[in-house]
């Protein structure tokens, strides 16, 4: 697959596709041929808008490549939306510095790691996993039922929605890449960031509605590439019900990211014993979600898969790994990108891979002076996993300003 730049202005490279080009902003970070090869599928499908966008985090994913922007006409392909259906971000700076915290941070972790779910653990019967609610708190609960009466119009028409992790999952954060910290930007003011998703109930729905579509295509014999490209034609029931669901998922999500986050910082306030705004300024931006949205004149299905809206103006982060700094950035409406940008650093290294070539050692060294976990537990997420955030930010000059640099000082994981 021939790949040249474009013009000297833009910092993307064009390949031509099947149906459709790839443009990638990938110069100058790894882009593995899996990657390639899977969005070289994509482009076979004869619905995509223009041409597929790559951000430079991009790395082989399943359904989708991850740190890809797919715009759809008249079909959605569920699969490529992935399973953790509006997972996403969420910082505040708060009116705290760096002199306000004490030097040693370990409290702060085990209050974070107290107000808040995370984690998983393998239930024997009767038993809790512990990055659920057993009891559901007061603040849970009243969130859930802002969201409530909807999923139990999508329970009566998909019954197998019923028996989820639903309300013991709001307000959790998982396990895998997700994360909470606090970090200091350069001007030393204190934030909090977090980043998680739908959880189980959000799970559900993904792969429940990707055996709809490779149901569909069965029953209209359509060969695909590849069995995770199944898509479902607007129009159809199956359509209009998965539109729905993800909606309500991207909100349970969203929803599930406030609630965290209040929980964070409430947990910050006790244990610091000082009162601090912890609403100077917010972000709360989806990445992996479809969106309906105009581009070049027409009325598109967004598919942002790994990837963050960045419209001119709008402010999005692109978290770096575990040892990394992250970024606040605001959009530049950068169109041929679909006005997006990349969702983090992006992984060089699968999670088995990692443990087996980084040592606990080489952990350790590479989050030194951050409080966090230092075992071997961790390794699939230390910062070798993942491509030079520097390097990612560099290749994205055109789609994204950077506003505030921060660097973490607590790192909570699943």
């Amino acid at each position: 697959m021939q790949s040249e730049t474009h013009r000297a202005e833009t910092t993307y490279e064009l390949t031509q596709g099947h149906s459709v080009d790839i443009k990638s902003w990938t110069r100058g970070v790894a882009f593995e041929a899996q990657a390639r090869e899977q969005l070289m599928n994509i482009s076979t499908l004869p619905f995509i808008h223009k041409w597929i966008a790559v951000m430079p985090d991009v790395h082989l994913g399943k359904g989708a490549t991850i740190g890809s922007v797919v715009p759809t006409v008249g079909a959605v392909i569920p699969a490529a939306v992935g399973v953790d259906i509006g997972c996403g971000m969420m910082a505040v700076r708060t009116s705290l510095v760096a002199s306000d915290l004490p030097d040693s941070l370990s409290g702060v972790r085990t209050a974070v790691e107290a107000a808040v779910p995370h984690g998983r653990s393998v239930r024997a019967r009767g038993s809790r996993d512990k990055g659920a609610w057993g009891d559901v708190p007061e603040d849970v609960a009243s969130a859930w039922a802002r969201v409530s009466e909807q999923f139990g119009v999508l329970c009566d028409k998909h019954p197998v929605l019923k028996n989820t992790n639903n309300v013991i999952h709001l307000g959790t954060l998982g396990t895998g890449n997700h994360f909470i910290e606090v970090c200091l930007d350069e001007f030393e003011s204190v934030w909090v960031m977090l980043h998680s998703g739908s959880r189980g109930v959000g799970n559900r729905i993904g792969t429940y509605f990707i055996e709809q579509a490779r149901k569909e295509m069965q029953r209209h014999q359509i060969n695909l590439p590849d069995r995770d490209l199944a898509y479902l034609v607007e129009g159809s029931d199956g359509f209009a019900d998965y539109v729905e669901a993800v909606g309500w998922a991207q909100m349970f999500a969203r929803i599930n990211r406030e609630v965290m986050m209040k929980r964070v910082v409430d947990a910050m306030r006790a244990e610091l014993d000082v009162a601090f705004d912890a609403r100077l300024e917010a972000v709360n931006c989806h990445h992996n979600y479809v969106s309906r949205e105009v581009h070049y004149g027409e009325d598109v299905l967004v598919t942002r898969k790994g990837a963050v809206s960045a419209r001119k103006g709008e402010m999005g982060i692109i978290p770096g790994s575990m040892g990394a700094r992250s970024f606040i950035v605001r959009g530049l409406g950068n169109e041929e990108s679909f006005c997006s940008c990349s969702h983090g650093a992006g992984r060089v290294m699968s999670r088995t891979k990692a443990k087996k070539l980084v040592s606990v050692d080489e952990h350790v060294e590479a989050t030194q002076g951050v409080e966090c976990r230092k075992d071997a537990g961790v390794i699939d997420e230390t910062p070798a996993a993942y491509k030079d955030i520097d390097a990612v930010m560099a290749a994205q000059a055109d789609l994204v300003e950077v506003v505030y640099t921060l660097k973490q000082v607590v790192c909570v994981k699943g």
